[in-house]
């Protein structure tokens, strides 16, 4: 299993599943994750990515060439081809789970 993180945010190389919906771009952008704290975004620019949804499930098809994840606070993150589910960190405190707040 590959997984790679970029703050908050984890790709874990998969397969996209069947009835996935592709995401629209947002200023020429797949915005990943908005953080709810700052408002910045973990986001991809490559023109030939695509971002797909399923359920609650996110899905990014990163493009022969590979793509880079970019936020305003962390350094670029290199995806090389495939497909990687987007997986939000959650934190546990004994009762309730959470996104953690970015």
């Amino acid at each position: 299993m590959i997984i790679t993180r970029q703050g908050d945010v984890a790709f874990v190389k998969r397969e996209l599943p069947a009835g996935a919906n592709r995401v629209k771009r947002v200023r020429g952008r797949l915005v990943l994750a908005e953080g709810e704290a700052t408002g910045h975004t973990h986001a991809v620019a490559t023109p030939k990515a695509e971002l797909w949804r399923v359920g609650g499930e996110m899905f990014l098809l990163v493009p022969k060439g590979g793509a880079a994840v970019e936020h305003e606070e962390h350094s670029p993150v290199a995806l090389q081809k495939g497909c990687y589910e987007v997986i939000r960190q959650v934190e546990y405190d004994g009762e309730l789970e959470r996104r953690v707040l970015d």
